[in-house]
């Protein structure tokens, strides 16, 4: 049963654990505190056959509580290793949900810097491992502060992982398993299905968050975006699924991710 006692932060919860939904037997990897609630609620509901990590070197049948101590409460399903992780991304039985500082509207995302690469105003992670990941598995963005600065009016300032931008892709180049499933933000979820003037991929708003507007969306966003025909309102948690969160969550982490920790449904 939905509920309308939640906070923002559990409404993303819930909708970052769709983009799994259907996947199948995928590595499911979620960058940050949301996301990887996000993994464990998606196992423990509609995705049970997902594989995730203890973050260490197992695969866990049961989603390691967060502030658990080593080992306390797990329940082990196979060991998963550096070497066999790369098994599964080069093969593209991945689906990682990871949190870019910039987004352009081709999906190409920057976790590097800000400014000039050579002399930037803001260094941040580098490259790690997106060039990798973007181009051989899918990804899907989670944004907790949808705005202009995020969702640049250009290209990013470094290209970090590989979006749909043709310029950007060599002849010959294998894309098979490179896909953006979905942007979730604290305002929408977008997702890659419209078509921009050249026939490519652009950006739509599939969902509002309970109290946003399609303008609100756009006036925070840094290019023109598309609305889907059935453009609706993003579903509210259920019960049963705020009780998984708080479980996996007993120290309420999720809490301090948005600032304030507003509720889920703004006027």
């Amino acid at each position: 049963m939905a509920t309308t006692d939640f906070t923002l932060a559990e409404l993303l919860i819930c909708t970052c654990a769709e983009v799994w939904r259907d996947d199948g037997e995928v590595l499911a990897t979620g960058i940050g505190i949301i996301p990887r609630l996000a993994q464990g609620l998606a196992k423990l509901t509609h995705s049970p056959e997902l594989m995730i990590t203890d973050g260490e070197a197992y695969l866990t049948e049961e989603p390691v509580v967060l502030g658990s101590k080593n080992h306390e409460g797990r329940r082990y399903g196979g060991w998963m290793p550096y070497s066999r992780v790369f098994d599964n991304v080069w093969g593209g039985r991945r689906h990682a949900l990871v949190g870019p500082v910039q987004v352009d509207r081709w999906g190409q995302a920057n976790i590097s810097c800000i400014g000039e690469f050579a002399k930037p105003k803001r260094q941040l992670l580098g490259l790690r491992g997106f060039p990798g990941n973007s181009i051989n598995h899918v990804n899907s963005f989670f944004v907790p502060n949808h705005g202009p600065r995020v969702f640049v009016d250009k290209e990013v300032d470094v290209v970090c992982s590989v979006g749909y931008k043709p310029e950007r892709w060599p002849a010959g180049v294998k894309q098979d398993y490179m896909r953006i499933h979905r942007i979730v933000t604290d305002l929408c979820v977008m997702d890659f299905g419209g078509r921009n003037d050249e026939g490519g991929h652009a950006i739509r708003v599939i969902s509002l968050h309970p109290g946003i507007s399609f303008e609100q969306v756009q006036a925070a966003t840094g290019f023109p975006l598309l609305k889907a025909e059935n453009l609706g309102e993003t579903a509210p948690p259920t019960e049963e699924q705020l009780a998984i969160i708080r479980r996996l969550d007993p120290k309420d982490m999720r809490s301090k991710q948005i600032k304030d920790n507003p509720p889920g449904i703004r006027s």
